[in-house]
This record gives structure tokens, C-alpha cells and sequence, in this order.
């Protein structure tokens, strides 16, 4: 018996369908936000921003803001006020033209702090980082999603369909699977979403703690049982693209709670 065939029982129990089944109509008729699939619980947690877990990282990145680095070069709050950054979040990933890349808000953040700020920058999921990253988000809380896919962005927006679209691991599945074909059904003790990107950084319950999209992307890549690609991989930021596209017109949520 091949390894494929052996986890064929596995495969039915994650698609939650039958051998022999037709195939569900792929696509999303109405863009949803994950908030949608939560409990009532999990749902009021979001809704409150004084129980809201997530609210501590952004108190803790307006600090940040507001503080002037040790170089003595500008704090954020010098160059930017924070009523300027509504909108901001939910435009990112952006392709930047010196760069000639798409970055995502993180890798805005701290390539901001090397060349602006004269620091070294944040680790990937770093407190400070996560905390900086879920106050500009938190400033775009409502505003509609809308990326920009044209132009030079486009090649990083392809890679990214791409990537979705692609079966990867022992499980052989894709992104499009679970998160288009089987939509609404249960995987294990979660309700499948439609992987809409709006509330990250997010504060998941099983975590006990905020993470990054590329946080869960990496759990998503082990959970068919795929090599994680490292934090900061282009590869993540296409595909944090492509999804940022997928969820056009839905309205931020930063920082939301989840499972």
C-alpha cells in the first residue's frame, strides 16, 4: 500500500466528504471574514476592546510609536500621526519601487527602522514588532481591503495565486482546498473559513498569545504536512498578496481573536 492510498481515510475525514462524492463548486460567491465562523464566545472577545487580548499589543505598540530611538533620529510619531495611518494596513502588501519588491507591513516596519530610524530591525514575531505592526493595523480597523495587484505588483501577485493553488505536503493539498472547496465545514474542532487576511496580526486562543499571517501560514504548511517556509520568505508576502486581493472590500479588523 502506497502512502497516498494509506492516508486516503485521513484525506476524507479533513475534506469531509465521501468517496465517490462530487467535487464542491470552487470559488467565493460573498468574500466572508473568518469572524463569521467563530463561536458567539470568541466572537464577543473581538468585539469588546476592553476583554479583546489583542488590544494589549496595540497599547504597547502606540508606546513604540511614540518613542525616540537611541540614535536620535525621528520616532514614528515624528513623521507619521497616527490619524495618517487609516487605510494604510489595508493596502499592504505594496510592491516599492527602490526596492523593486512587494513588502508586506512588517517588513515596512522594520525597513523603516534601518533606513529612517538607523535601528536594527525587529525579529520576526518579536514583541516589538507584533506590537507596532498591530497599532498601524488597529488605525485601519473598518476600512475596506484594497491592494493594489497592477503593474510591477502583478509577477508577485501570479506567484502568490499560484502558490494557493498548488498541492504541497504528505496530505497533497492545497491552500484552495479548505479554504474554497470546503468552506463551513468542520476540521477537527474548527469550522473552515474562507482565509480572509482583515483581522492580522491576530490573537488566536490556541496560541495564547498575537501572531503574524505568516505565523499561521507556517501552521498551515505543517498541518498537510509541508516544510514551513522560514518568516520573511517572498514566497509568504505573495501569497499574503494574493489573499489580501482575495478579501477586497471587506473591512479591517485588527487585531481579531480567533480560535
Amino acid at each position: 500500500m502506497s502512502w497516498r492510498s494509506s492516508l486516503s481515510p485521513l484525506l476524507i475525514l479533513l475534506c469531509g466528504c465521501s468517496p465517490g462524492a462530487s467535487p464542491p463548486v470552487s470559488g467565493i460567491p460573498e468574500p466572508r471574514s473568518g469572524y463569521h465562523f467563530q463561536s458567539q464566545d470568541t466572537q464577543n472577545l473581538q468585539d469588546d476592546d476592553f476583554a479583546n487580548p489583542g488590544m494589549l499589543w496595540v497599547d504597547g505598540g502606540m508606546v513604540l510609536w511614540t518613542e525616540a530611538p537611541e540614535t536620535g533620529k525621528p520616532a514614528c510619531a515624528d513623521c507619521h500621526h497616527a490619524a495618517d495611518m487609516s487605510g494604510v494596513a489595508s493596502r499592504y502588501p505594496a510592491y516599492d519601487k527602490s526596492l523593486d519588491t512587494v513588502l508586506n507591513l512588517e517588513a515596512r516596519i522594520n525597513h523603516c527602522r534601518t533606513e529612517r530610524q538607523g535601528e536594527p530591525a525587529y525579529p520576526w514575531e518579536s514583541e516589538p514588532l507584533l506590537s507596532l505592526t498591530a497599532y498601524v493595523a488597529h488605525q485601519s480597523r473598518g476600512v475596506p481591503v484594497e491592494v493594489d495587484i497592477s503593474g510591477p505588483a502583478r509577477p508577485f501577485f501570479d506567484a502568490g495565486e499560484t502558490y494557493f493553488h498548488e498541492r504541497r505536503g504528505q496530505m497533497n493539498l492545497a491552500c484552495v482546498h479548505c479554504h474554497e472547496h470546503y468552506v463551513g465545514q468542520m476540521l477537527r474542532g474548527d469550522k473552515l473559513s474562507q482565509g480572509q487576511p482583515v483581522g492580522y496580526p491576530i490573537y488566536r486562543l490556541e496560541w495564547q498569545t498575537l501572531g503574524s499571517l505568516q505565523r499561521r501560514l507556517r501552521f498551515c504548511n505543517t498541518g498537510v504536512r509541508a516544510e514551513p517556509l522560514a518568516f520573511g520568505a517572498q514566497t509568504w508576502t505573495n501569497v499574503e498578496l494574493y489573499l489580501k486581493w482575495r478579501a477586497t472590500g471587506l473591512p479591517g479588523e485588527a487585531p481579531a481573536v480567533r480560535r
